[in-house]
């Protein structure tokens, strides 16, 4: 099973074999005796890829499952005799702010050294569907306010609104506010279509009765984003508590912006030990309706005149 998750996360075998220690032909043999026992291939093979057949698809949740259920028994027994351990994979948006995740992990890995730590960076829904199967514990997400995470357990940290992001010497750099109707003449530089982010903005421009250009799709914000609207090729929409850690760019509040919400999430039936002491680290103790009692020491945000 272990074998089988590596190869369909790697989409390799020398990649899993390489991930699992294991010589590949070691590898290749033990999925072919799997598939033998299964009775069903498992894996289509070519010599330019390696992709899951709709039986491997069917397969590999119950084995991350499995392998999860796993890890969290050797780690129960662990937490029974006082040792914390085991593994904690956390999924992060590329504009989280409501907690200083560095900051997090590393109080986190003072006071539990033998956690294996893990920490994977998507768009909310994809985390959200990564808690649900138990690839990773926890998750952070940003999500419209007309919009919540089903089907997990969690807590909302911090409400927010996006603010227009330009270059220094963009016309609209002085300028104290704009609108929705004002940006939408500009090139936009935006998230993927399809993620939460990018249609919490698509629809801000529809409600206005305006069309926009996305002229540039990235996924990180940091590097790339950030370096196209410095050269004055784009703008862009993004939550002003992220802002604040941009440099080389200037933001302008947007008077009819939209707002959202991040959001913490967790899989009630497959909380580890080590997520529910992280959970503990940021201040946040699970209760019978999966909530949280407040902020915590090491930098859950809740701005000013939020909820």
């Amino acid at each position: 099973m272990r074998y089988v998750v590596a190869v369909a996360e790697t989409n390799s075998f020398t990649r899993a074999a390489e991930r699992c220690l294991v010589v590949q032909s070691a590898l290749s043999h033990q999925i072919a005796r799997l598939e033998r026992e299964l009775g069903a291939r498992l894996f289509e093979r070519t010599s330019r890829r390696v992709r899951l057949t709709p039986a491997g698809e069917a397969f590999l949740p119950a084995a991350r499952q499995c392998l999860n259920a796993a890890e969290r028994a050797a780690a129960e027994v662990a937490s029974a005799v006082g040792e914390i351990r085991g593994r904690l994979t956390v999924g992060v948006i590329p504009t989280v702010a409501a907690v200083d995740i560095p900051a997090a992990l590393h109080a986190f890995h003072q006071r539990y050294p033998q956690v294996s730590i893990g920490l994977r960076v998507a768009a909310s829904e994809q985390l959200i569907d990564q808690v649900k199967e138990g690839a990773i514990e926890i998750a952070f997400l940003g999500l419209p306010v007309t919009a919540r995470p089903e089907g997990v357990a969690g807590r909302a940290l911090a409400h927010d609104r996006l603010v227009a992001v330009v270059a220094p010497g963009h016309p609209l750099a002085g300028e104290s506010e704009v609108d929705i109707a004002r940006l939408s003449t500009e090139a936009f530089v935006d998230l993927p279509a399809g993620t939460a982010g990018r249609t919490q903005s698509d629809q801000a421009f529809a409600a206005a009765g305006v069309q926009r250009e996305v002229a540039f799709e990235v996924t990180t914000v940091d590097l790339m984003m950030t370096r196209l609207i410095h050269q004055s090729l784009c703008v862009a929409l993004l939550p002003s508590n992220y802002t604040r850690h941009l440099t080389g760019v200037i933001t302008v509040p947007v008077r009819d912006a939209p707002a959202r919400i991040e959001h913490l999430i967790w899989n009630r039936s497959a909380l580890t030990p080590a997520a529910t002491a992280f959970l503990a680290e940021l201040g946040i103790s699970i209760d019978d309706d999966g909530g949280a009692d407040g902020p915590g020491r090491t930098g859950v945000h809740r701005p000013a005149g939020t909820g």
